[in-house]
């Protein structure tokens, strides 16, 4: 018998998380940076834990957390390269780690892909809203969206550090692999000096018939 079909319901389980969690991400990261548009002038903030966390409005044309501003375009084309190479490797995946992982930066790219697309100061080269500010712990402003993607990192490390695949599967440790090489060949080597050497059977009786 195949097991083509759990293999199949477990890949639209995986796929339809995946859809889930880019929603949710990519819902969140617009809805707060309209929240923020229509509630702030830009370059106003409002302290929400005195000065330790504040929200900020900034239009950045760079990248996450305001780097390498004015290559907009190029970061336009490089989300929409991450968004495509998402959708192509999700129909391999069969982890529900991996699919979060995914999920939270398809979600993360695809909002801040939204903003360079559609905002001023015109399409591919759009500003996009930033307005979470620590300024004790970080000089840059970012958004949702930057924590959906940043997070996603820290997951695909952490998934790449247990060594668990795209089929959920994890691959041994070079040191398990080891320790377990080590324990079949001392067990072989046991099984071996047990076994009674070929010539040690009785002689064969060479008394001829009289």
């Amino acid at each position: 018998m195949s097991n083509d079909k759990p293999t199949s319901k477990a890949s639209v389980r995986v796929l339809a998380t995946l859809a889930f969690v880019a929603v949710v991400a990519y819902g969140l990261d617009q809805g707060t940076k309209l929240l923020v548009t229509r509630t702030l002038v830009e370059g106003g903030s409002v302290d929400v834990i005195g000065e330790f966390f504040q929200l900020h409005f900034v239009k950045n044309p760079g990248a996450a957390f305001s780097f390498a501003s004015g290559s907009t375009w190029i970061f336009s084309l490089a989300a929409a390269a991450v968004a495509v190479a998402i959708v192509v490797v999700a129909r391999r995946i069969r982890s529900l780690a991996w699919a979060v992982m995914l999920g939270m930066l398809l979600g993360g790219t695809l909002g801040n892909l939204t903003d360079r697309l559609l905002r001023e100061p015109s399409f591919g080269q759009g500003h996009v809203v930033d307005f979470i500010y620590f300024p004790s712990l970080l000089p840059a402003i970012f958004n949702v969206a930057d924590v959906f993607i940043v997070s996603s990192m820290g997951l695909l490390l952490l998934l790449t550090l247990l060594g668990i695949g795209l089929d959920g599967t994890r691959a041994p440790s070079a040191k398990k692999s080891r320790r377990e090489a080590a324990d079949a060949a001392s067990v072989t080597g046991a099984t071996a000096d047990t076994a009674p050497p070929a010539d040690t059977a009785p002689p064969a009786d060479r008394r001829s018939a009289s």
